[in-house]
């Protein structure tokens, strides 16, 4: 058993104090890293009482709820952003990719912390497809946002199927995770060649503007 909160104020006070050096870009990635963070401590909870109190296990909590409340977590500061402050597309991009990173670290920190250090293949490929996973759920949800603000009679239906792409595409990498062989090797990778799929298409884009 792991103490999750004293884990992150360790992470975060020195996060914190950082935010009092850094101007612009980089104070809003890592402020922005600090809500992922506690996002992802956020989603454990609901994720651990939803396990709980229905019986369902880790396995099929990890497939079945884990992917809704994470995704639901990592929406709701881009969400506030996105309607307080309407950043431009640039802005709002970096803010997800600092909540995707920040929800990244703390989890891969507290799953190494739980399972052990042994393996350090494991936790490189862990850390990597973990990482690039919540990385491009989160950049899909930004880009929901942006076709609302675009679009703005699409801005309820691009913000949902945004965020439901996010939560089945997550839900898919936890079941092909959730044991060994063939299938887990298919899920490590796919968060890699779906993050270079959406780093073409944006580079694409801006070509085009």
């Amino acid at each position: 058993m792991i103490f999750s909160e004293n884990v992150l104020v360790c992470m975060a006070v020195p996060l914190l104090l950082t935010l009092f050096f850094l101007r612009d870009n980089a104070r809003q990635f890592v402020f922005n890293f600090l809500l992922g963070m506690a996002a992802c401590l956020l989603g454990a909870y609901v994720s651990g009482f939803v396990d709980a109190a229905s019986g369902l296990g880790v396995v099929d909590t990890a497939i079945f709820i884990s992917p809704v409340t994470e995704e639901a977590m990592k929406l709701l500061p881009l969400l506030f952003y996105f309607l307080m402050f309407d950043p431009d597309d640039d802005h709002l991009i970096l803010a997800a990719v600092g909540v995707g990173a920040g929800f990244a670290t703390f989890e891969n920190i507290c799953s190494m912390i739980a399972s052990g250090t042994e393996s350090l293949s494991f936790l490189l490929i862990r850390g990597l497809a973990v990482g690039v996973m919540h990385i491009v759920s989160v950049f899909a949800m930004t880009m929901g946002l942006v076709i609302a603000r675009r679009f703005r009679v699409l801005r309820l239906s691009s913000t949902v199927g945004a965020l439901s792409l996010s939560m089945l595409f997550h839900g898919i990498y936890n079941l092909l995770v959730s044991g060994p062989g063939v299938t887990a090797i298919i899920g490590y990778a796919l968060p890699l060649l779906t993050a270079g799929l959406l780093l073409f298409a944006l580079r694409r884009q801006r070509i085009g503007q």
